[in-house]
């Protein structure tokens, strides 16, 4: 594979493009930087196929990031690989207002081979390659310049490993019969709607066990302003005002500005300066949450009562039976709220169509309608048939 130098121009860029958008597939990687800042600071990109690899710098003046945009975005005959590439799918998108499609995500492909739910990059590369990593340029500052050959070469890395890596782990899930199994996660990661941070929203984010409207009202208006306040700023979050101090606020709302000096977490002059002010004012103009806005209990869902919790526990007990079973990621399969909706009487499910069912769905409805049940054998959980839907 040839490795180009670090790209730095725009000329350069464009050819690259150019041939790169005659591959059946690229893989990709970002560095960046978000410590100190609200939008990633984007420091680094890597690109690669089977024949060629580079490092492209977006920090380079002048340089025209256009035609690397459009081929992550805008191509849909390229196939775009990544690996744990939420980070990678949110800085795209902060770019374009769009992410990359169609896309294939290693991670996610693991669930599907039997390799866990989370597996590491350097850990796949060595289960399936045999290489094992030199992380000694992983903490790196990658907004600083210039950049030594051993940090550039330790980023291209995670794109060439990543173009041996993809054709192999394709290969055995067509032999498997597994490639289908992932379109659904695939096409939750790539949706640009989990990369939008509404600032309507960011409230949900903030753990609160009140369930007053008013309060949770409020939580919602002060996440928006900090939300936004961080926005315009371009700092963390929490530099604005930690989740601790928002859901303190929310549950005891300051009267008046003066008594912003006595809240825990905020410096004594918002009691008298301009970002307290559009606090306070963020806090006046709050209207109790809407109905239909309110968070679903974490102790009992809708519908589900103390039997239906017992039964949502069984069902997870017999979907990690069932993964073991067919050694693919018990996430992969269905998620713990799912089986809560299932317990609840829900049936309009993806567990229950598709591969999804014939791995785990007939047998977990089976069991909510009392058909099937637990039992021991050899030291070994297996799952037997009732006879007429029966049991005492």
């Amino acid at each position: 594979m040839h490795i180009h130098p670090l790209i730095s121009d725009s000329a350069t860029l464009a050819n690259l493009c150019t041939r790169l958008s005659q591959s059946p597939f690229v893989t990709v990687d970002t560095e960046f930087m978000r410590e100190t800042t609200y939008w990633p600071d984007l420091c680094l990109i890597q690109i690669a196929n089977s024949e060629e690899a580079a490092a492209i710098d977006p920090k380079a003046k002048d340089i025209d990031l256009t035609p690397l945009l459009d081929l992550l975005v805008d191509n849909p005959d390229v196939l775009k690989v990544f690996h744990a590439g939420g980070q990678d799918l949110e800085i795209i998108h902060n770019l374009t207002g769009k992410t990359p499609h169609p896309m294939f995500d290693t991670q996610i492909a693991a669930m599907a081979m039997g390799m866990g739910e989370q597996i590491g990059y350097s850990n796949l590369v060595e289960s399936l390659l045999g290489i094992k990593l030199d992380k000694g340029a992983r903490f790196t500052d990658w907004a600083r310049r210039p950049l030594d050959k051993r940090q550039i070469d330790y980023a291209i890395g995670d794109v060439t490993y990543l173009a041996e890596l993809f054709p192999r782990m394709l290969d055995k899930l067509r032999k498997t019969g597994r490639g289908g199994w992932l379109d659904n996660e695939m096409e939750r990661l790539c949706d640009p709607a989990s990369y939008a941070n509404e600032p309507d929203l960011a409230w949900t984010r903030i753990r609160l066990p009140s369930r007053k409207a008013e309060v949770l009202g409020r939580l919602k208006a002060i996440a928006a302003w900090r939300e936004r306040e961080a926005r315009s700023k371009n700092l963390p979050r929490g530099r604005i005002a930690k989740d601790e101090t928002l859901a303190d606020l929310a549950s005891h709302p300051p009267k008046v500005q003066s008594d912003l000096s006595r809240v825990r977490g905020l410096s004594p002059s918002w009691a008298q300066n301009e970002i307290g002010a559009r606090l306070m004012a963020a806090i006046a103009d709050s209207r109790p949450l809407p109905d239909d806005e309110m968070p679903a209990r974490e102790d009992r869902k809708p519908g589900l009562g103390k039997e239906g919790a017992l039964i949502a526990d069984l069902l997870k007990l017999l979907l990690k039976v069932r993964s073991r079973d067919a050694d693919v990621a018990a996430r992969l399969i269905a998620r713990s709220e799912e089986l809560e909706l299932l317990a609840a009487g829900v049936r309009d499910l993806p567990m229950l169509s598709g591969w999804r069912n014939d791995v785990f769905g007939k047998d977990a409805l089976a069991l909510v309608e009392g058909r099937l049940a637990f039992s021991v054998r050899n030291g070994r959980m297996v799952m037997s048939s009732l006879d007429n839907g029966a049991a005492d």
